[in-house]
């Protein structure tokens, strides 16, 4: 009974990570496109981008600034490792240069492919080792919520991206672009400091995420919808 229980914990929390990835594969018409590959594609460039992320941070930080007290948050710890998101905002960039057509098939496509290899490598071994145990957690609950999150926002920052690189944009319409992607970069200092600060317990700490997640993501879908009527896609 117990191993049933366990399995079935385990199945709920994949289900829950990884439908909606699938969904949105399936019903944003990525299939009939045959975009599997590139998203692999896509993926691959994720796991380069954060191999060089390591790298520096490994080279040019002392692992105790970034480890902060070990206690709480620490701005600067967060400050440094968010300077290093920049490499993502380069990762996203190649991506979109590498992947042919236009619209918003293209953006799924990066935005889906980042965050399906993150989850893979940051969610799947601890599912594996810890959803299977012996013991229910809500905390696998909370972390697959999450990656729910990283979808939309993965996606968002690929329309950023592409919307930031386009010299058709409306140039009133460039700074709230420029203003997302850095409040993307540096979301682990302002985002991370204010549920600190305001000390939610977990399951408002997700519902935040998600309400700003949203609210970014509708308004880059503005701002794309608007440039998409303008050229045509």
């Amino acid at each position: 009974m117990c191993n049933e229980m366990t399995l079935y914990h385990f199945g709920n929390c994949i289900a829950l990570v990884y439908v909606p990835y699938y969904l949105t594969y399936k019903y944003s018409g990525l299939s009939e496109y045959g975009a599997f590959w590139k998203c692999i594609q896509a993926g691959g460039i994720y796991i380069f981008t954060q191999l060089c992320k390591m790298l520096v941070l490994a080279t040019f930080f002392d692992s105790d600034t970034l480890n902060g007290s070990g206690e709480g948050f620490s701005f600067l710890a967060e400050l440094l490792k968010s300077s290093v998101n920049v490499a993502d905002l380069l990762g996203f960039a190649l991506i979109l240069s590498r992947i042919p057509g236009k619209g918003h098939n293209k953006l799924i496509t990066t935005g889906l492919g980042w965050a399906a290899a993150e989850v893979i490598l940051s969610r799947g071994i601890m599912l594996w080792v810890g959803a299977r145990g012996t013991e229910f957690s809500w905390v696998y609950i909370l972390k697959c919520l999450e990656s729910n999150v990283l979808l939309v926002q993965h996606i968002t920052t690929a329309t950023l991206m592409w919307l930031f690189s386009r010299h058709d944009l409306n140039k009133s319409l460039k700074p709230l672009v420029t203003i997302l992607l850095a409040l993307t970069i540096f979301k682990g200092v302002w985002l991370e400091g204010l549920l600190s600060v305001l000390t939610f317990g977990p399951w408002s700490t997700i519902a935040v995420k998600a309400l700003i997640a949203s609210i970014m993501g509708f308004m880059s879908l503005h701002v794309y919808t608007g440039l998409a009527q303008q050229i045509g896609i």
